[in-house]
């Protein structure tokens, strides 16, 4: 599972941008869009990018070093750096600027496209530190979380998650996508994106001293979990990599057997380092991800142990057989295949949830007009009553064979293919590694031609390219579920 934005130029991620989630994001990484999509027009984006995305064999390093991007700063400021830089260093990690810090593209060992289908294949592992840990505890947390989100914060049961959104006051407009877990009768934890931090921090800050003002001060703690790093483990044989490493002393086998920890609940459990001790913290192991797989991401305490992020991702990396790093290339489109928003392109606060396809985080005990008091409330449960009344809607496209559609393209209605109509515009697009290359993207287009089947086109370096609203994901996501 975000205002104005101050990160505008870098890298280009080419065949995958960057991305985090967000999502739920969630956890997922951000920063805005130059443009608005609005209800009175569609505006273009200055935001171009050239890539030649070759189906299966491009080299995305080769070209990102040279061209503009939609994350990294802007900023004269030194980049920051998570707690595994050197170790990206050490596995020939392509680094570049994202959200404020140095994050690595992609590694040496594997070519974008290699990493992407490695993911799909057996697991990959992700440094997704710079994403933004949260603690909110106290007798207001419930009711702060009901303000500020649409979701039903309080039927979470511990330990459970749930994606969602930070929403602007009166707009209902999406500050930030997020993933919201229940970790107590009054506490939680939750993650919002690197490129949202500022705008994040500020949105919250308001709506918490507000609160506090009204209910004192003890009614809510903040904690920003600066000491922690994070790391994502995604594919199909995830669990298999993760389960010898629990440490099982004086903990329950039921709690250690992760065949019961299923998508959207999380375990603190310790693993085993190779001398037979256990980790100095125990971890939070939250089953989860940004790339439709099967999936951990693990939450690393570093106080008192600040070479525990270290020791965790080398004992995750011990069978290469098995597990390789992977960056943000392969995290960019593994997540646009599963049909998730990167916040700043595919939403921001010009869309409200039902405008982004994501009116189902809106929790059905909270669509009562006369109850419901999150922000934005009346906007947003008119939009979730009356559908039409949206007049733009987030779809997947599949275009025809040739350059891909990539953010900023139009889109057309050439109903009457001598008078081609602007009814939206592509905020995610690239050739689908795990489909052959063939061209998938995400955008807005007019109310009425959101449905599935609906042929259109997109102009593409100035030629017009036929392009079908499609449903996603476009791969089928693996979540482990319980069993039905």
């Amino acid at each position: 599972m975000s205002s104005v934005r101050i990160l505008t130029r870098g890298v280009d991620l080419a065949a995958a941008r960057a991305a985090t989630l967000n999502l739920p994001r969630a956890s997922i990484g951000s920063t805005v869009l130059r443009r608005e999509l609005s209800s009175a027009a569609i505006v273009r984006p200055t935001v171009r990018r050239s890539l030649k995305a070759n189906a299966l064999v491009t080299d995305v390093a080769s070209r990102a070093a040279n061209q503009a991007v939609r994350y990294a700063s802007s900023s004269s400021e030194p980049l920051s750096k998570t707690q595994l830089y050197d170790l990206h260093l050490e596995h020939g990690a392509k680094m570049v600027p994202f959200a404020g810090f140095d994050m690595p593209l992609q590694y040496a060992d594997l070519s974008h496209v290699e990493s992407h289908m490695w993911t799909r294949e057996k697991a990959s592992l992700f440094d997704v530190s710079h994403m933004v840990q949260h603690q909110l505890s106290g007798p207001g947390a419930i009711d702060l979380l009901k303000k500020v989100t649409p979701s039903s914060v309080d039927k979470l049961a511990p330990n459970s998650s749930t994606l969602s959104c930070l929403l602007e006051e009166g707009t209902g407009g999406i500050v930030d996508d997020c993933v919201i877990t229940r970790r107590g009768e009054d506490s939680f934890y939750f993650v919002t994106n690197a490129g949202r931090r500022a705008e994040d921090l500020a949105f919250l800050s308001a709506e918490i001293d507000a609160y506090r003002s009204k209910h004192g001060a003890d009614s809510i703690k903040w904690e920003i979990l600066a000491d922690r790093a994070l790391v994502a483990l995604q594919g199909p044989l995830a669990a298999s990599v993760l389960q010898p490493l629990i440490n099982t002393a004086n903990t329950p086998s039921s709690e250690t057997d992760l065949s019961t920890l299923y998508f959207g609940n999380c375990r603190e459990l310790y693993l085993t380092l190779p001398d037979g001790s256990a980790t100095a913290h125990p971890l939070l192991i939250s089953r989860t991800g940004y790339t439709g797989e099967d999936g951990f991401e693990i939450s690393i305490p570093t106080s008192g142990a600040p070479s525990l992020p270290r020791q965790v991702t080398e004992l995750l990396l011990t069978d290469s057989s098995k597990s390789r790093l992977a960056g943000l290339a392969a995290r960019d489109s593994l997540r646009l295949e599963a049909g998730m928003c990167l916040y700043g392109h595919d939403i921001t606060t010009a869309q409200t949830p039902p405008a982004a396809a994501l009116g189902w985080i809106v929790g059905r005990d909270r669509r009562d007009p006369v109850s419901a008091t999150f922000n934005g409330a009346s906007v947003i449960l008119s939009q979730l009553a009356s559908p039409k009344t949206i007049p733009q809607r987030r779809v997947g496209l599949t275009v025809e064979k040739g350059p891909p559609a990539r953010e900023g393209a139009l889109v057309l209605d050439i109903s009457d293919p001598a008078n081609p109509v602007e009814v939206g515009v592509i905020t995610s697009g690239l050739p689908s590694p795990s489909l052959g290359g063939a061209n998938i993207a995400m955008g807005y287009v007019n109310q009425g031609l959101h449905k599935k089947g609906t042929e259109l086109a997109v102009k593409v370096r100035n030629k017009v390219r036929k392009a079908t609203v499609v449903g996603m994901p476009w791969i089928t996501s693996k979540f482990h579920r319980p069993p039905q």
